[in-house]
């Protein structure tokens, strides 16, 4: 069992909070922060008396953790036993999270507005307004999931710089602000 300190069990109980207000499960996300502040690979066992979840809940939880990508088993010499670690790097897990979110949300919704707007070319019942609204938000969404496909191939330098410019953006394209 891992003993996690005041500051420690702060941190998994927000992550599971917050994991809940994403559409996360909140044992899922505790799990998840208490591997990511884990400094060794945790068993199944360990996490369950750690976060005093069932067994069975930490195992699901830790199947729906591999299938986003965002911990892996690890074997230590002598242990039969499956351990879990998560990555530890902020910005693979912010990656990781954002890609998997955008096929599993994004992706299907750009498909069925794509359908939509086709659809529309023949649809004699959806009023012109409605249909360049549905094109609107087709090309917003194609235009945002082009711009992270963009930023996700750039260094980490680069796209710090960039959140680092924050507004100033704005000046170094030659904008005024509004």
């Amino acid at each position: 069992m891992m003993l996690l300190s005041p500051t420690m069990q702060k941190f998994v109980l927000h992550w599971g909070e917050m994991g809940s207000r994403w559409g996360v499960n909140r044992t899922v996300a505790q799990i998840h922060a208490l591997l990511y502040l884990s400094n060794e690979p945790l068993t199944a066992e360990d996490i369950s008396e750690t976060l005093g979840v069932a067994r069975s809940n930490v195992s699901t939880s830790l199947k729906e953790l591999q299938s986003w990508g965002l911990i892996k088993i690890t074997h230590i010499l002598g242990d039969r036993r499956d351990h879990f670690d998560s990555h530890k790097d902020v910005w693979d897990i912010f990656f990781i999270i954002m890609e998997e979110r955008k096929k599993r949300e994004l992706d299907p919704t750009l498909t069925a507005l794509r359908e939509c707007v086709l659809d529309a070319e023949s649809d004699q019942q959806t009023p012109a307004e409605t249909k360049a609204r549905i094109e609107q938000t087709l090309a917003f969404l194609e235009q945002s999931t082009g711009w992270f496909d963009q930023v996700k191939k750039m260094e980490r330098s680069t796209i710090l710089k960039l959140l680092t410019l924050g507004s100033k953006v704005q000046r170094l394209l030659g904008k005024k602000k509004n």
